[in-house]
């Protein structure tokens, strides 16, 4: 479990300048989306405006993040021993100039302290590594992009690659460093990823998060903000699946995981799916209920594949769009699906950027009123998330939201019309 200290920040601002490959590269004002925080009656609030741009505030002094986290802990005591607090934000960590006042007050709570995703790119010297792991530090995701100087340098705008990649150094000798590394065909990928996970291993870093790069609306840039870099073809899912598995094969002193895909150790996402996990879907109940589920080009197949496995293919039915990740789908997905494949009762995703509005009157579009609300928020767990969890933990996880699931499906999965057996 981990208490999050959120220091604010905005992408671009509070982090020496975007990356080449950033997401929120090119963001303008974006007309809001909706989702789920809205109001019953309007599109839009600031989860799904400002929120979702990661662009809510400045850095925020360290005394009131030290107070948000001190409320937090006499709210909800803590029970876990592997609790930690995880300082992170819309900015850079390392960027973040109270960033040692922080961690010298937090230290007081004799709580590990986890820093949030950085990209070293605010280390000016090898000290600011030093101070933060004698206050407390002991786990670091840090956005590595390559162990080379000059491409941190060209692609991450890094004033002093040569001290951020010592800092990752440090980092990786003395605490539990888990290096991201955003993959870029032809840029840090081939020789040059399997370089940097020589030194990551010689280092004695914990783990690789590898990241695939989004560079078109499917891939995830729903802000208008595509494409980020001109030239750059996206890698399909499957390439970058088998990249992932290469590279842990590879190099065995590192947790290789990747996002969107896969985490070869644990299965994730939708281990339930995978040949040898049957014996775990006796734990879902059966399925009475009639509905659609709406889900991704990535998760669509793998749901799909349970659901028949527990003989309910006859009841739910799962259409996948365009988007490669669920809670990235927005209205502009739904308006390509085809309404007689839909059911009577339609599951959409829970975290997607779709207002109940919108999702009412497209699924309506042709004369038939369809029930439509939201699934769990997730039904696996991500490889950022998964490389520190057993195989037995993701599935634990994925059967909790899948009985979820079917639970709501047997509430509100009516065959209001008879249509049902008409589905494909």
């Amino acid at each position: 479990m981990q208490i999050l200290a959120d220091v604010g920040g905005i992408p671009g601002k509070d982090c020496r300048g975007f990356c080449k490959y950033c997401y929120f590269k090119k963001v303008k004002d974006v007309k809001p989306l909706g989702c789920k925080y809205c109001p019953p009656n309007q599109i839009g609030c600031e989860r799904c405006s400002i929120g979702i741009q990661d662009a809510e505030s400045e850095f925020k002094p360290f005394y009131l993040v030290a107070n948000e986290v001190q409320t937090t802990l006499m709210l909800n005591p803590p029970r876990d021993n592997n609790l930690k607090i995880n300082i992170s934000g819309g900015g850079d960590v390392s960027c973040y100039p109270q960033i040692k006042d922080l961690a010298a007050t937090l230290h007081q709570f004799q709580i590990p302290i986890h820093l949030g995703y950085t990209s070293g790119k605010g280390i000016d010297d090898e000290k600011w590594v030093t101070d933060l792991i004698n206050l407390g530090v002991d786990e670091v995701t840090y956005t590595l992009f390559a162990a080379d100087a000059k491409l941190r340098h060209q692609w991450m705008g890094d004033p002093n690659p040569e001290v951020s990649l010592k800092a990752a150094q440090i980092f990786s000798e003395n605490t539990e460093l888990h290096a991201a590394m955003v993959i870029i065909p032809g840029v840090n990928d081939g020789d040059i990823l399997r370089n940097t996970c020589e030194k990551l291993e010689e280092w004695g870093a914990e783990a690789g998060i590898l990241m695939r790069f989004a560079n078109t609306t499917e891939g995830g840039l729903i802000l208008g903000n595509g494409p980020i870099v001109k030239g750059i073809e996206s890698q399909s899912v499957e390439s970058f699946e088998q990249l992932v598995k290469d590279i842990n094969s590879e190099f065995p002193k590192l947790r290789i995981t990747g996002t969107p895909v896969c985490d070869p150790e644990t299965g994730a996402p939708f281990a339930l799916a995978n040949k040898g996990n049957e014996p775990y879907l006796d734990f879902i109940p059966e399925v009475t209920g009639y509905a659609t589920i709406i889900s991704s080009a990535v998760a669509g197949p793998k749901i799909a594949r349970i659901f028949e496995k527990i003989g309910a293919s006859d009841h739910v039915n799962v259409i996948s769009t365009k988007k490669d990740i669920a809670c990235l789908i927005t209205k502009y997905d739904l308006e390509d699906i085809d309404l007689t494949n839909v059911q009577d009762t339609v599951f959409i995703p829970g975290r997607a950027y779709i207002h109940e509005l919108d999702a009412n009157r497209i699924f309506s579009a042709d004369g038939i009123e369809r029930l439509v609300t939201r699934g769990p928020d997730t039904l696996s767990v991500d490889g950022e998330l998964s490389g520190t969890l057993t195989e037995e933990d993701v599935i634990e996880q994925e059967l909790i939201q899948f009985r979820e699931l079917v639970g709501e499906i047997n509430f509100y999965g009516r065959d209001f019309n008879g249509r049902h057996g008409n589905i494909q």
